[in-house]
């Protein structure tokens, strides 16, 4: 299983939080494109720091606000999914994870949204890129873990998959019981967050709220162990959005995240 955290996490330059990301244990990051975007440098020399480092681009993220969209918009958001794909590429990585659409004019439809994704992941297979489906718990029609995995499932393309991320199932009150059914092979990132329990939109909430594990209210034990004694052994991230995070040194943030980590997969193997 890779320890992972993603950039968004910490403050300072995308140099120092990836120094801070392998000092404190970290084996992948998940690449987030406004920190690459910020970087005075480009995705080649992104992809020389981490190596030197000894981090795998595990993924990069997202491509937002692509399936459903209005028929007259598809060929340039095909045009921004593959200025990604090369990023991506020239990144290293072999992943690149989508968030569910958010936009107010996504047509509702399955068979538009499935249609949307089965002509994306073409395209990236083409890349020899995967494409991570994550369900935002705010997305326009797709907003939860249970609708991504229906989508998953009717796209049926072998390099397009689940991203789960507790946060969205925890604020929503979703079921977790489903997890266990969904094959680990079909599930490629898992993203943590805790977050304390508080009465707020759910972008509000995910954006400034989010912390490590075992600091909110969260219980990420019943989250994870379905996951683990199905077999998973894929990237496990932690991606907290929160402003006071940022404001502490990248290590100590860093360090921190990876302890919350550690103990949280001991509880996890401790009880199942």
């Amino acid at each position: 299983m890779k320890r992972c955290m993603a950039t968004v996490g910490l403050g300072g330059r995308l140099p120092q939080k990836l120094e801070a990301i392998a000092a404190a244990g970290f084996d992948s990051v998940e690449l987030v494109d406004v920190d690459l975007a910020a970087f005075d440098g480009n995705a080649k020399t992104v992809r020389r720091i981490a190596s030197e480092l000894g981090l795998d681009i595990a993924t990069f993220q997202p491509l937002r606000d692509f399936e459903g969209g209005p028929r007259a918009q598809v060929k340039a958001s095909l045009d921004r999914a593959d200025a990604l794909f090369d990023v991506t590429q020239t990144l290293g990585a072999s992943l690149l994870l989508m968030c569910s659409n958010v936009s107010g004019d996504t047509v509702a439809d399955d068979d538009v949204v499935v249609d949307d994704l089965r002509m994306l992941a073409k395209r990236a297979l083409d890349r020899g890129l995967r494409l991570g489906y994550e369900a935002l718990s705010w997305g326009r029609y797709v907003s939860s873990y249970q609708d991504a995995w229906r989508i998953v499932q009717r796209v049926g393309a072998a390099n397009f998959g689940l991203v789960l991320d507790s946060f969205h199932a925890f604020c929503r009150a979703d079921d977790l019981s489903p997890i266990a059914t969904i094959p680990v092979d079909r599930i490629f990132f898992v993203q943590l967050a805790d977050a304390p329990k508080l009465d707020l939109d759910f972008l509000s909430w995910s954006r400034r709220f989010r912390c490590h594990p075992g600091q909110g209210d969260f219980d990420l034990t019943r989250f994870l162990m379905p996951l683990m004694e199905n077999g998973y052994d894929g990237p496990v991230s932690l991606e907290i959005f929160n402003e006071a995070y940022r404001l502490l040194p990248p290590g100590e943030v860093a360090s921190k995240g990876f302890d919350s980590l550690r103990q949280l997969l001991d509880n996890v193997a401790a009880t199942s």
